[in-house]
């Protein structure tokens, strides 16, 4: 049988599809734009006819309809990493949470600490040689594929074939849709003064030949557009969007100072726009693989002069990073924030950026403070923490004693607190 003609046998409709999914199985869904409307559309359509059915997915972009606490017994949400379809379920409880770090997650499929029973994903179209890109996230959906009893694609000609480790067979497929909506888009975080301060402080701070990993949102991408007249970066991170796109299209961008792949952009999801999606496609200069390879802070650390750029809600006296919730309510995940600042700490020459505004809720909440919100979960540890940034500068801590990290952090803090700060440190005596 000839690989069109198995294509043909296996193409159905997603009420079809779905019948792959039996009662009490683990259903594996790819990172952000990886995720397939048609499929999870019709599962969530037919959600009251499963039992026991789990969705396990890092940042959900779309409130599909199973996303409802009166039938979470037949189909639930499970959590690597929330996003705004989860977070409500999660603080509610309805929406259950697996702590992980990302780089971590394919070796928790692999060894069935994390179920694989089906996996659901987008994917390019076929090529001539049988094989479809699951490029849009091949994070841990390739570990997924090797371990699921069957494998379900969204084909969709607006999903690109990326070179690396992103690949499935015809022959590994148990069922495949065909869908043609555009691929969903996620547009550039608003930049503010306040973004582009601490996007300033970074960019000062990182030398031409430098290799970037950049993380989701507004301060990220303001110190990306600062780098666009540096020289020879090089990109190995977990994310592409636009702000890299951005960077690669000044010229800023050659990879070729990069120790580990030169000449090569790595990743391991996408997120961005129609343009950034059709960059990808069979441009040799990009490679999508897999999470345990992209944020293994082991082979990311040796690239030299490592940069990482992550955001966080709180940081303490001590530098513990307060990234993923708010006290016990949970806000996002550990995500590949640690892995990439472990990941900086090894290389030579690296250089881990925490950053933050100064204050929350108009001024009114200083975000450096004594000691998490009780409940808080440690994102970043107090061992791992290198440089943290608001808009009021820069605090250096590794190395750095408690009371020095003390008065580095209050340096920085908003002025309208910094005494506050300081009474709150000598009560503790780290003053």
């Amino acid at each position: 049988m000839s690989i069109q003609e198995l294509y043909k046998k296996k193409l159905v409709h997603p009420e079809e599809a779905i019948k792959a999914v039996h009662d009490g199985d683990m259903i594996i869904v790819p990172t952000g734009v990886g995720e397939p409307p048609a499929l999870l559309t019709a599962l969530s359509e037919q959600r009251r006819e499963f039992r026991d059915v789990k969705v396990a997915q890092i940042l959900p972009l779309r409130a599909y309809g199973y996303f409802d606490p009166e039938t979470v017994e037949h189909v639930r949400h499970m959590a690597l990493f929330f996003g705004s379809p989860s977070r409500p379920g999660g603080k509610e409880g309805w929406v259950d949470y697996i702590p992980n770090y990302f780089s971590e997650i394919p070796d928790l499929i692999t060894r069935r600490y994390i179920p694989a029973d089906v996996v659901f994903t987008m994917a390019s179209p076929m090529d001539k040689h049988g094989y479809f890109a699951i490029s849009l996230a091949a994070d841990y959906t390739m570990a997924a594929i090797a371990r699921a009893r069957a494998v379900v694609l969204e084909v969709n000609p607006n999903v690109p074939f990326a070179y690396g480790n992103c690949h499935v067979h015809i022959s590994q497929v148990a069922a495949l849709v065909e869908s043609s909506d555009p691929v969903l888009e996620v547009g550039l975080p608003k930049i503010g003064a306040v973004q582009e301060a601490i996007g300033r402080y970074v960019a000062e701070l990182i030398e031409d030949g430098s290799t970037l990993q950049i993380g989701y949102g507004g301060i990220p991408d303001a110190v990306v557009m600062q780098l666009t007249h540096k020289h020879d970066l090089g990109i190995h991170t977990e994310m592409v969007g636009d702000g890299i796109l951005t960077l690669i299209e000044s010229g800023a961008v050659t990879n070729k100072k990069k120790n580990y792949h030169p000449g090569k952009i790595l990743a391991t999801f996408a997120l961005g726009s129609k343009k950034l999606y059709q960059f990808m496609d069979r441009n040799p200069a990009l490679e999508m693989h897999p999470v345990n390879f992209t944020n293994d802070p082991f082979l990311a650390g040796q690239n030299d002069k490592l940069i990482s750029i992550n955001a966080t809600m709180q940081v303490d006296f001590l530098g513990q990073c307060g990234s993923e919730s708010l006290g016990s309510q949970p806000y996002s995940g550990t995500g590949g924030q640690a892995d990439f600042v472990r990941a900086g700490n090894r290389s030579q020459g690296g250089k881990s950026f925490i950053v933050l505004p100064a204050t929350a809720k108009n001024g009114t909440i200083s975000r450096i403070v004594p000691a998490l919100t009780p409940g808080t979960a440690v994102t970043t540890s107090k061992n791992d923490i290198n440089y943290v940034v608001t808009e009021y500068g820069v605090a250096q801590l590794r190395g750095k004693s408690a009371k020095q990290r003390t008065q580095e952090l209050i340096a920085i803090a908003h002025p309208d607190f910094r005494q506050e700060l300081m009474d709150a440190a000598k009560k503790m005596k780290l003053l």
